[in-house]
C-alpha cells in the first residue's frame, strides 16, 4: 500500500490533526505504505451513477453486482471517482462511478491513466528478478557490493529489499530501534503541498535514510520501507546502466504496456485522467483542497512513481502470475509471504502481497496495492492469472471514516469479484 503519500485530500469535514494522523498511521501499518493512508483519506463529490466501458470487452455484458461495488466506494465517501476491470471466466468488463472532476457530470474514464503510487514495486521487483534469471544479480548477495558509494550494512541482501526486511528506515516517516518518531521528507499536509513540485535526487532519499540509523539488524524482522525500492533502482541501475529501459525493454514493450511509463519528475499526466484532490489545514482550523493531478512523483522514485492503467495493470498482473515474467523457481520465491508481515492485504513476500482467503471463501490471490496522495491503484490475481481485478480511485471532497469503510468496501468488492457473491451479501 504504502504504499506512498502524494495526491489525495481529506475529508470535507474537518477532522482534528491528531486523529487523522493516527488513521494515517494505522492504515500504514495495515497496508504497508504511508502512501496508501494519505491516499484513500479521500472524500467525493456529488457521487455520478455508475457507467459501463463504451469498450467491446464490455459489450453486451451486464455486471450489476460489480457497478453497485464500486459505487460502494463512491457513495462511502472513499472515492470522488473509481473505475475498474475485471477479468474472468465471464470475459472482460470494465466500469467506472463518480465524476472525473469535481464540480463536472462526467465519469471517469475507463481506459483514463492515473498515479499507482506503491503498486510500482510490483514491476521493480519483477524487473529485479529478472536480472537475477539473467545471472546480472544474485539474490542473496550483499547489496553494498554492488553500491559501495552508501557503506551499506554487508549483511543487507538483494532479497531483504525486496521483501522489507533489511531494516533501513523509510524516509518518508518511520519509528526508529527505540520506537520514536522518526521524521523525513515532506509527505503530507500543508509541508507536502509546498513541495509538491519539487524535485529529490535518489542518491539523497537513501542518504537521509541511512543518517537516521537502522531500524533493526539486516533480516531480524520485517517493516515497510520505501528505501528499499529506491535502492532496488539504484541497483538495476548499477548493473544496467538505465532503469528505465530495462523497465522498457523487458516488460513494458514486450507486454505492449502503452499506458505505462515512468514519469520522472514530469507532473502532468499524459493521455485521458481523473482529477484527484488533496485536502489539508492551511492554518489552526483553515482548510483547503486542491487539486493535486499534477505532482512531482521523484519524493517516492520507484517506491511508487508510475502511472498506468487498468488494462495495462490486468495485462502485467496476469502475465506475472501465469509465470511469463520471471521462472518458476523466482515466482515461487516471490510468493513466499514473511511470517511478520500480516496486515489488510495479506503478507509481503519479494514485492508482492499473498492473500489466503478473501470474504472467507477458498483460494489464494496475489495482490500489490498502492496510492499517491490523491489516487490509490487496486491489483489483484489469482495464482494461475486468469481471473484479474485492477482498479484506480480518485479523492474528492466528502468526510468518510476511513478506517471502517475502506476495508469493508475492499472487502465487498473482492468478494464480488472473487467469490461470485453479490455485493452487500
Amino acid at each position: 500500500m504504502n504504499e506512498s503519500a502524494t495526491d489525495s485530500y481529506e475529508n470535507t469535514t474537518v477532522l482534528c490533526a491528531s486523529s487523522r494522523d493516527r488513521r494515517q498511521r494505522a492504515f500504514r501499518r495495515m497496508g504497508g505504505t504511508a502512501a496508501l493512508a494519505a491516499a484513500l483519506l479521500a472524500g467525493v463529490a456529488t457521487p455520478g451513477v455508475a457507467a459501463a466501458d463504451s469498450r467491446p470487452a464490455s459489450a453486451g455484458q451486464d455486471r450489476p453486482e460489480l457497478q453497485k461495488a464500486i459505487q460502494a466506494f463512491v457513495d462511502s465517501g472513499l472515492a470522488a471517482g473509481m473505475q475498474i476491470r475485471v477479468n474472468d471466466e465471464r470475459g472482460e468488463w470494465a466500469g467506472s462511478a463518480g465524476v472525473r472532476k469535481l464540480g463536472a457530470s462526467a465519469k471517469p474514464p475507463t481506459n483514463g491513466r492515473f498515479r499507482i503510487g506503491s503498486t510500482t514495486k510490483n514491476f521493480v521487483a519483477t524487473l529485479v528478478l529478472q536480472l537475477v534469471d539473467a545471472s546480472r544479480l544474485k539474490l542473496d548477495a550483499p547489496v553494498a557490493g554492488y553500491l559501495p558509494q552508501f557503506k551499506l550494512d554487508p549483511d543487507i541482501t538483494v532479497r531483504m529489499l525486496l521483501q522489507h526486511t533489511s531494516g533501513l528506515i523509510d524516509y518518508t516517516y518511520d519509528v526508529d530501534a527505540e520506537g520514536k518518531p522518526v521524521q523525513g521528507i515532506p509527505w503530507q499536509g500543508k509541508a507536502w503541498v509546498a513541495k509538491r513540485f519539487h524535485t529529490y535526487k535518489d542518491e539523497d532519499l537513501v542518504r537521509l535514510s541511512l543518517s537516521k540509523g537502522p531500524k533493526f539488524g539486516p533480516g531480524k524482522r520485517w517493516s515497510y520501507s520505501n528505501t528499499n525500492y529506491v535502492l532496488a533502482k539504484l541497483l538495476i541501475e548499477k548493473v544496467t546502466g538505465s532503469y528505465e529501459r530495462e523497465m522498457k525493454q523487458r516488460i513494458l514493450v514486450p507486454l505492449k504496456l502503452s499506458g505505462t511509463e515512468l514519469p520522472g519528475a514530469r507532473t502532468d499526466i499524459r493521455g485521458p485522467y481523473a482529477h484527484a484532490y488533496y485536502r489539508y489545514e492551511d492554518a489552526p482550523g483553515q482548510w483547503k483542497v486542491i487539486d493535486v493531478t499534477r505532482q512531482n512523483p521523484t519524493w517516492i522514485s520507484a517506491a511508487g512513481d508510475m502511472i498506468s492503467t487498468t488494462e495495462d495493470l490486468q495485462t502485467f498482473f496476469s502475465a506475472l502470475n501465469r509465470g511469463e515474467l520471471v521462472s518458476a523457481k523466482l515466482l515461487a520465491e516471490m510468493r513466499k509471504p514473511h511470517p511478520e508481515s500480516a496486515a489488510l492485504y495479506g503478507r509481503y513476500g519479494l514485492g508482492l502481497w499473498v492473500q489466503d482467503k478473501v470474504s472467507g471463501c477458498g483460494g489464494t490471490v496475489y495482490n500489490h496495492n498502492g496510492s499517491n496522495n490523491g489516487y490509490a491503484a487496486l491489483m489483484y490475481s489469482t495464482p494461475d492469472g486468469s481471473k484479474t481485478l485492477t482498479a484506480s480511485i480518485t479523492s474528492g471532497d466528502a468526510e468518510a471514516d476511513v478506517a471502517k469503510e475502506f476495508p469493508k468496501a475492499l472487502d465487498n468488492l473482492l468478494k464480488t469479484a472473487f467469490c461470485g457473491k453479490n455485493a452487500g451479501s
